[in-house]
């Protein structure tokens, strides 16, 4: 999945929670929130006020949450494992290692294989 196509589907499926999400589909989607809070942080600058970044980051959060979610049910992971992030430090370090592993090959509990063989 290219960097358009995983902007395009993270939005077009900000409510699904369901189904798979690949590697590529969240990490893209990272990158694309880094990306356009650093131009947001920029334009707050130079307008003087917190206004973008916080619209922005409202705007993101539902679908960034679709993704990781789905991220995990590719991992055969429920999402309630996403709670883990509350565990300081290494609860982050377990869902970036979880991120970053190769999701489940071939059809699991929460659907087909979100890449094509």
């Amino acid at each position: 999945m290219g960097f358009s196509q995983a902007i395009t589907s993270g939005f077009s499926n900000y409510v699904n929670f369901s189904g798979r999400a690949a590697r590529s589909e969240y990490w893209y989607w990272v990158l694309f929130v880094i990306l356009a809070e650093i131009v947001t942080s920029i334009i707050d600058f130079v307008i003087g006020y917190q206004v973008t970044t916080t619209l922005f980051g409202l705007a993101v959060i539902l679908p960034g949450l679709a993704v990781a979610f789905r991220r995990l049910h590719d991992l055969d992971r429920t999402a309630w494992w996403f709670l883990i992030v509350f565990i300081p430090i290494i609860g982050w370090i377990i869902l970036i290692i979880w991120y970053c592993a190769r999701g489940t090959v071939g059809q699991n509990r929460f659907g087909p294989d979100p890449l094509p063989q």
